[in-house]
């Protein structure tokens, strides 16, 4: 579910459950309270009011709360897929990441097989990704078939690493 909705639902239902779930929200972007007040414009004597439960927050602040979350974590579409196997996407803690002044949303697509990755990519697009992340071996075909934006991984740590131990197995 979505931050912005979820902030909604919290206000209709009660002042502890909407201070509980921005704090909740606010960790979810990555920012502090006093970061969330610069970029949203509502003073930091008033969130802080909101987010300790001694201040209601009026029809303004929440109108101002909610936009500012919409904007920083863009619309319901706004994410990178990351078609990876799953071991490699099971290595990602972070399913947001902070670019700039934008929160991105990560969505993975399990993928053993090079069809599988084209199918993963093209069910991404569909999905509304914004951009796409994949490996080298299918990223050349993967550009041709859609019209987001593809990124090429390389694991150049990783290669090393599993050429040392490869090394290893054969002495």
């Amino acid at each position: 579910m979505q931050s912005v909705e979820r902030v909604m639902r919290a206000a209709f239902q009660s002042d502890d459950k909407l201070q509980e779930t921005l704090k909740e929200v606010l960790g979810d972007l990555g920012l502090s309270a006093r970061e969330f007040s610069k970029v949203s414009g509502i003073p930091q004597s008033t969130l802080y009011k909101i987010l300790s439960g001694h201040r209601e927050p009026n029809i303004t602040t929440l109108r101002q709360i909610v936009k500012t979350i919409h904007q920083l974590e863009g619309p319901e579409g706004d994410f990178i897929a990351i078609i990876a196997a799953r071991p490699v996407l099971d290595k990602i803690s972070e399913k947001k990441t902070k670019i700039g002044n934008k929160m991105l949303t990560l969505r993975e697509y399990s993928a053993t097989t090079i069809e599988e990755a084209i199918i993963a990519a093209v069910r991404a697009e569909r999905d509304g990704a914004s951009a796409l992340v994949c490996a080298p071996i299918v990223s050349p075909t993967v550009e041709r078939l859609l019209s987001i934006p593809v990124a090429t991984i390389i694991p150049q740590d990783s290669v090393i690493r599993a050429i040392e131990v490869a090394a290893r197995k054969i002495e």
